[in-house]
């Protein structure tokens, strides 16, 4: 039975729209929704061979025997004997999944592709909407987002509500070994700004990747608008340590997969229907793991809506 684009509007693009973009424009389509999407940036990526990264951690302190050391100066003293023990069952990461089946009709890929190729540009934007999903998974998801992964001793909440330098200064306090870079909502920075300018001390900027970040002691605050404000405009402050290395925070990422457009990322043909529409499948597989407590902190409670009234002197 033939079929039309009016009848089936939700399977592909329309014929109409596909005319519009291939004569009445010379650029590429664009979408107001994608971000710089800073965390998958900054956030060192580790190959999960197997799909399963497992975090071996030493036990707690209280119930782990001593360390028994030795400063030896001279003489041939005995040395002690100690063993590090480990969790019986370590923390497993099973690699999450984000997909789609984008629909793209073969009369609009065939005539329609004038200066602008349509299947890669309705697959770049399907892409761009994965990744926009990864980041906000990232930090929200229930089992490995880092909002949910911070310990109840690395949570601190704000003295007066507006973030100001004391309470970034509690964050670093938390992560200070090596810490890489705040993650707060665009607001929740210029909510600090107000505060540490209202002080005397405006954040100096560094730049990062071609951009412009403020900072503070040097750390720079890396904006994403995946953390939540809620309705009473408040919003959550995280500080992260990351990398390997240095048992911080990593992202898990399975690279070599078919069909890889980049690393843990696949696009394939699924074939084509009696409808002459062609599918393709959009995959991404990954997570996060916070190899040690320390590598992260919060901070709750920040308010995104106190401003300042500032009085200058008269000339």
């Amino acid at each position: 039975m033939p079929t039309n684009d009016t009848e089936h509007p939700q399977l592909s693009l329309s014929a109409k729209a596909a005319r519009n973009l291939a004569t009445a424009t010379v650029t590429i389509p664009q979408w107001g929704e994608i971000t710089p999407r800073w965390l998958h940036k900054l956030l060192p990526w580790v190959d999960v061979d197997g799909g399963v990264y497992r975090i071996n951690r030493v036990v707690s302190k209280l119930n782990s025997p001593t360390v028994e050391l030795l400063t030896v100066n001279t003489g041939e003293p005995r040395l002690p004997t100690t063993f590090i023990d480990y969790v019986e069952d370590p923390r497993e990461y099973h690699l999450s999944t984000i997909q789609t089946v984008l629909h793209t009709h073969t009369r609009v890929t065939d005539l329609y592709s004038n200066r602008v190729d349509q299947l890669r540009e309705q697959v770049r934007i399907t892409v761009e909407a994965v990744k926009e999903r990864e980041e906000w998974e990232l930090i929200n998801h229930p089992d490995f987002g880092l909002l949910r992964e911070v310990a109840p001793s690395q949570r601190i909440v704000t003295r007066k509500d507006a973030p100001t330098p004391d309470d970034l200064d509690e964050l670093l306090s938390l992560v200070w070994k090596k810490p890489a870079f705040f993650l707060a909502h665009p607001k929740a920075i210029a909510a600090f700004g107000r505060e540490a300018t209202r002080r005397g001390v405006p954040p100096p900027t560094v730049s990062i990747l071609g951009s412009q970040f403020i900072t503070w002691r040097g750390i720079p605050l890396i904006p994403s608008d995946k953390l939540a404000i809620d309705a009473a405009g408040k919003t959550t402050i995280l500080l992260l340590r990351v990398g390997e290395a240095h048992q911080g925070v990593v992202g898990l990422q399975k690279a070599g997969v078919t069909g890889e457009v980049e690393p843990g990322l696949s696009v394939r043909y699924m074939g084509t229907n009696e409808n002459s529409i062609a599918s393709h499948l959009v995959t991404r597989y990954f997570s996060a793991a916070v190899l040690t407590e320390d590598a992260i902190a919060r901070l709750d409670n920040v308010s995104v809506n106190s401003y300042h009234e500032y009085v200058y002197p008269k000339a």
